[in-house]
């Protein structure tokens, strides 16, 4: 269905292409659509369209204020082509590299939580922050094992934050390898006891410890399943959306943060409304504002 038009009602979205726009933006967004290593069975390949269509239908203006968003320097530098492998990761290396040296803020949309590996690399990330439900230190290469990997390609585990870790979606081998590596683990029950706000600022400070970027990896499997039927991972009791949307805006307030990724969405098995590919440009949104309202 065609969206209604209206000239005091601009939408968020289409955003010129990185080649044509100026070095100096304030974000720039990335498809990183992974999938061939997913540990369940996924169309994330077909997300960042998806998420990039379900951004029209919003607007990029923010109530407090008014501050209108749109004045923000923004560019697509589109997607990287099949992605996956030794190859695919170099050449997403190449493109979130080209992007930092141009932008703020570096955003990837997946894709499957693979492209955490590579995204994080590419922006020369120090520190690294995960709203997930999922250690992601598996063995072998996939959707379950990019934290492992970016320490063992030598990030600092004690920057690490994870967030949102959940009850009867993790083992106790995993839960203790996190503590062995020295990984900061804030769980669900800690987030809704502690608040959104003083949960990211410990991250932010943790993360951010000793200066370089830090990385915001957005799994949105961490919410609930109700909220997010297109994660093939994501559980009833997650978080709320508005408890998504509220951590990622507090992480994109901080001038530590230079990138983020927005993963493991599945928009070929979302529900009939695009709840979760809407709630994915949500975070896109959210990610923007946080930009966009920096002290």
């Amino acid at each position: 269905m065609a969206l209604s038009h209206d000239d005091l009602w601009p939408r968020a979205g289409d955003w010129p292409a990185l080649e044509a726009s100026g070095d100096d933006l304030d974000l720039a967004l990335i498809g990183v659509p992974t999938w061939r290593t997913s540990l369940s069975p996924t169309g994330a390949h077909e997300t960042p369209a998806a998420v990039r269509d379900a951004l029209r239908r919003y607007s990029p203006a923010l109530m407090s204020g008014p501050i209108d968003l749109g004045a923000l320097r923004i560019a697509d530098a589109g997607d990287v082509e099949e992605p996956d492998g030794r190859d695919g990761e170099a050449a997403v290396r190449a493109r979130v590299g080209l992007a930092r040296a141009r932008a703020r803020l570096v955003v990837a949309l997946g894709g499957d939580n693979s492209a955490t590996y590579a995204v994080a690399q590419g922006v020369a990330a120090r520190g690294l922050i995960t709203l997930d439900a999922h250690f992601d230190l598996r063995e072998g290469i996939s959707n379950g094992s990019p934290v492992r990997r970016l320490i063992e390609d030598g990030l600092d585990p004690q920057r690490i934050v994870q967030i949102g870790i959940a009850d009867f979606a993790n083992s106790v081998a995993y839960a203790q390898r996190a503590a062995e590596y020295g990984i900061t683990v804030i769980g669900l029950d800690d987030v809704r006891r502690r608040g959104t706000a003083d949960v990211m600022a410990e991250a932010l400070e943790v993360s951010g410890s000793s200066g370089g970027r830090v990385h915001l990896d957005v799994d949105v499997d961490v919410c609930d399943r109700s909220v997010a039927p297109g994660c093939p991972a994501s559980v009833p009791g997650g978080l709320a959306a508005w408890e998504l949307r509220a951590l990622v805006r507090a992480a994109a307030s901080d001038a530590r943060l230079g990138s983020a990724d927005i993963v493991e969405v599945d928009a070929t098995a979302d529900s009939s409304d695009g709840r979760t590919v809407r709630l994915a440009a949500l975070c896109v949104l959210e990610l923007l504002a946080g930009l966009g309202t920096r002290a």
